[in-house]
């Protein structure tokens, strides 16, 4: 039987083939003993894709709480000495959502059939991110599953919490954003309409802001379906485009240029990199294999591409604070950090306290993300307002003065 495989090998780099064997656990076992982590293994042959995936069981993904619940009362049971596959299946038939269920009992058989921890937990990709599996299997071959999945359940709810800080301090300027454009859209199209046609009984000449206006809700009104049309295939084009390869790094290297939010976009990139990194190498992960799994985590490809560049540099023998300077994402602090850490042996220590150093900038530059939103929304709002009383109320202010 023939698979296709895609992993890593000892040295961090990305491989991929096709290898021959009985059954799936039986390949897994061969490419582990060639020194290849697998990251995909898909039934076909050598003329099939070699980017295939597995099979996916559901297009939406679990909610970030209910993965930290899970994780911690997995935590909890096997803590507690409960085997795994018994508390795999107790928590499948104790849950209420049935993704989860499904999931479980997927992992439960994969364990029961002979399959590793990391291999089963391997089959749902869109789940268990590659940090998630890597702490899986470190836990598993080191025997301390409980402090892996410890160490996962406290990264789950720092993403989390970060997660939940940037919502909260956009929720604001959004709605504001939003509120403003349609009530733009309704007076451009409902409200100048009704005074186009007094306008136009006055037989006088119009201030240049009422032409303004009129023009504007004149081709509204014409073109609004084209314009409606070219905004949705806008949005589709953009959506699937920042869906490639290539668009998502350009999509992902244009947000840390947004003003105001993209450095804290980067903060938290940065920060997610310091922190998973920091947490892998206190298990023991080879530095090389650790910037790999860590720069698909990360949550941007930009950044991420630079980690693989750190990479590169540490296989020449480069220093990391060397590699980490050369990408030109990291402050001289931070960078200074790295170097005490590197000649002190303890670089985890150090990663965790770079990873705090972000979130406290994160933390401050969010709180002034609103403080300085607030003025510019008042300015649009200011300029709106008088571009409406211009063009709506100028006419009118003239008619009265004739009359007079």
């Amino acid at each position: 039987m023939d698979f296709i495989y895609q992993g890593r090998d000892s040295r961090g780099k990305k491989v991929e083939g096709s290898i021959s064997s009985a059954n799936e656990n039986a390949a897994l076992a061969m490419l582990q003993q060639q020194g290849i982590t697998p990251t995909g293994l898909t039934e076909g042959t050598q003329q099939q894709s070699i980017e295939r995936q597995p099979i996916r069981l559901f297009s939406e993904k679990i909610k970030a709480d209910e993965l930290i619940l899970l994780t911690r009362q997995l935590y909890a049971l096997t803590r507690a000495g409960i085997p795994i596959i018994r508390a795999l299946t107790g928590l499948a038939e104790s849950s209420h959502n049935q993704k989860i269920k499904q999931i479980l009992t997927g992992i439960s058989d994969s364990l029961v059939e002979g399959s590793d921890m990391a291999s089963a937990f391997r089959k749902f990709p869109d789940v268990f991110s590659p940090i998630y599996i890597s702490m899986i299997h470190i836990g598993e071959t080191t025997g301390n599953l409980d402090d892996a999945l410890l160490k996962l359940v406290s990264h789950l709810e720092m993403e989390r919490e970060t997660k939940k800080r940037v919502k909260a301090a956009l929720r604001y300027p959004i709605m504001v954003i939003t509120a403003m454009a349609i009530a733009l859209v309704i007076i451009t199209i409902f409200v100048i309409p009704n005074f186009t046609g007094v306008f136009s009984k006055l037989g006088a000449d119009l201030p240049f802001a009422t032409q303004i206006l009129i023009a504007v809700s004149d081709f509204m009104q014409a073109w609004w379906h084209l314009l409606l049309a070219g905004l949705i295939a806008f949005f589709t084009f953009f959506s699937r485009y920042s869906k490639t390869g290539q668009g998502a790094l350009w999509w992902d290297q244009k947000k840390l240029r947004i003003p105001l939010v993209g450095s804290i976009f980067e903060r938290i990139a940065l920060s997610r990199f310091s922190r998973s990194f920091a947490m892998m190498m206190t298990a023991g992960v080879p530095i090389l294999q650790c910037l790999s799994i860590v720069a698909d985590s990360v949550g941007n490809r930009f950044i991420g591409a630079a980690v693989n560049s750190m990479m590169a540099g540490i296989e020449r023998g480069d220093r990391l604070t060397n590699t980490a300077s050369a990408t030109g994402l990291f402050t001289p602090l931070v960078l200074q950090m790295m170097s005490v850490g590197e000649e002190t042996g303890s670089i985890d220590k150090l990663l965790n306290d770079v990873a705090d150093f972000y979130e406290e900038e994160v933390d401050y530059e969010l709180k002034q993300l609103a403080d300085a939103i607030e003025p510019i929304l008042l300015a649009f709002m200011g300029v709106l307002v008088l571009i409406l009383a211009l063009g709506v109320f100028l006419p009118i202010w003239q008619l009265s003065s004739a009359v007079r």
